[in-house]
């Protein structure tokens, strides 16, 4: 990849017409060696294009579908942030923990580094927490460096911890409730631009490496020598036949292999304006009462929004496309906010909410609770050969991934190259000094990285692309042009609610709605239900 390229990289872009012409060479049994492909890939979040990118760098042919769109399900719904492991060090799950350190470190440092950047925390020091709570606290943000020094993370990537005197705790976050306040225990973790960016470009490498990305392709039937799947804008059904079958589809895994029991977890945030926090400067570990390793997030977006959350709850029955927020997450979390904050927010400051459903591995040993599940990943054969990858976490998605086809190299006899996806950098990539030299709005940088160029010449190019597509946030036509030209989206849905996240809020999605509709216009023949 040339890191001062202003263009797409060559042959990562995504769009109608290349989904329609690569389905219809499948259709035909013109790809793979006699009509058989060597890997195919259920499922397109993280995990999934993460497969994809893994077993294309290693000269696989590769074909990814997905029933609805790119980073459709949990993927999206994520708290935006790349987790050093410390929650999982405290619970006593250190190989989990210094994984994620480690991942988080090649993300930053090699991967993504135009994603994913520092962001500061504080966890302040109110009088609900005691002094040994501090003190455990502090003695975990100390040992969540270490994590950073034994995954080889750069003091330059990530700053080190230290104590807040209650001057500096309220600048960094004025709308904390200075009664009682002791100060402040300042920590650091990375932080995404966006989650569902990270899977785009993702699958964008993976296509720039050979693969087939296919959206709106629903696997039908799963079996270890193929599957029968339905492209969801024709209602066209065909099989495909694979010497490897890994099914990455998150939630959905357990309804396409049978031996596959999950247990998910629901993780609820809300959308604040940025208004009614004031100004943060740093994200905010709330701690939970009567909780002691659960903190609420408070996540400044930079685009005029905070997130707030989550919520870890058991989720029984059907699996639904787009969860439901209740009422009570809400409550929860608002009240949570309420101990610690002097803004006296209300319900009708949520202008937006959002929830995932985690696929954690049905273990039958956590009792009631999901959150004491292990989001240690595991990666199951069915006994027809299928190989399906479950629990884990974001930020742990490439080595998820690279287990899972290590798995169906083993187990299927392929000829393939070791794994390179720790030094493979994704679509856009670039060193910040590099990015610092690209004369484009440093907002554009953090979401498009050497593609930001492109993106800004559009908008130079058209005034009227250049202007935001909804007042008061940044978006503008011209991403959502390049969205459509580049980033495969096919419908409204997908460039509102996954390529932008302005659906996340209701109100401007409306707003919104006609300009999707003009960039959609740009690419004749998109077809097919806008969904959410």
């Amino acid at each position: 990849m040339n890191p001062t390229s202003s263009t797409a990289l060559p042959g990562s872009s995504l769009d109608a017409a290349r989904r329609r012409r690569e389905l219809d060479r499948l259709a035909e049994g013109a790809d793979g060696t006699d009509g058989v492909v060597d890997v195919l890939v259920v499922g397109l979040g993280a995990t999934g294009a993460g497969v994809a990118l893994d077993a294309a760098t290693r000269g696989l042919d590769v074909v990814a579908v997905d029933a609805h769109d790119l980073a459709f399900g949990t993927s999206r719904w994520s708290s935006k942030l790349i987790h050093g492991g410390l929650r999982y060090l405290a619970s006593g799950q250190l190989d989990v923990a210094h994984e994620s350190a480690v991942e988080r470190g090649i993300l930053m440092e090699r991967t993504a580094p135009h994603l994913v950047r520092a962001q500061p925390f504080v966890l302040p020091l109110t009088p609900l927490v005691s002094r040994g709570q501090a003190a455990l606290a502090r003695s975990g943000f100390l040992a969540g460096d270490l994590l950073r020094v034994s995954a080889r993370t750069s003091r330059r990537t990530l700053p080190g911890p230290r104590t807040l005197s209650a001057v500096e705790t309220r600048h960094l976050a004025p709308a904390l409730r200075a009664t009682g306040l002791r100060g402040g225990l300042l920590s650091w973790d990375g932080q995404l631009s966006d989650d569902a960016r990270l899977v785009t470009a993702i699958a964008r490498t993976a296509a720039a490496h050979g693969a087939r990305v296919l959206t709106r392709t629903r696997a039908l039937e799963l079996h270890g020598d193929g599957a029968l799947l339905r492209d969801e804008t024709t209602g066209q059904e065909l099989r495909v036949r694979a010497r490897a079958v890994i099914n990455a589809a998150g939630v959905w895994a357990g309804g396409l292999v049978d031996d596959v029991r999950l247990r998910p977890s629901r993780g609820t945030h809300l959308v604040l304006r940025s208004e009614a926090l004031g100004s943060l400067s740093a994200g905010l570990h709330i701690p939970i009462p009567g909780e002691t390793n659960r903190f609420v997030l408070v996540l400044p977006q930079g685009d005029g929004r905070v997130y707030v959350g989550l919520t870890d709850e058991p989720v029984d029955g059907d699996i639904p496309d787009v969860p439901d927020v209740p009422e009570t997450d809400i409550g929860f979390l608002l009240d949570v906010l309420g101990s610690a904050l002097d803004a006296g927010l209300r319900r009708s400051d949520v202008v937006g909410a959002f929830a995932g459903l985690r696929p954690l591995l049905d273990t039958r040993d956590a009792g009631g609770r999901t959150a004491d599940i292990s989001r240690k990943h595991a990666v199951l054969t069915s006994p027809d050969g299928v190989v399906t990858v479950v629990g884990g976490k974001l930020t742990t998605y490439r080595r998820m991934a690279q287990d899972a086809v290590d798995a169906a190299v083993a187990g299927r006899g392929l000829t393939a190259g070791p794994c390179r996806t720790a030094s493979v950098p994704l679509v856009g990539a670039a060193r910040p000094q590099v990015l610092a030299g690209l004369d484009v709005p440093s907002r554009l940088l953090r979401r498009y990285g050497t593609e930001a160029a492109a993106v800004h010449a559009l908008g130079l190019a058209d005034p009227a692309l250049a202007e935001p597509v909804v007042p008061g946030h940044p978006v503008t036509g011209a991403e959502l042009l390049w969205a459509v030209r580049h980033e495969g989206a096919l419908d409204t849905a997908d460039l509102l609610d996954r390529r932008t996240r302005i659906g996340l809020v209701p109100e401007d999605r409306a707003v919104a709605e006609e300009a999707a509709r003009a960039a959609l216009a740009d690419a004749p023949g998109i077809t097919g239900p806008s969904r959410h």
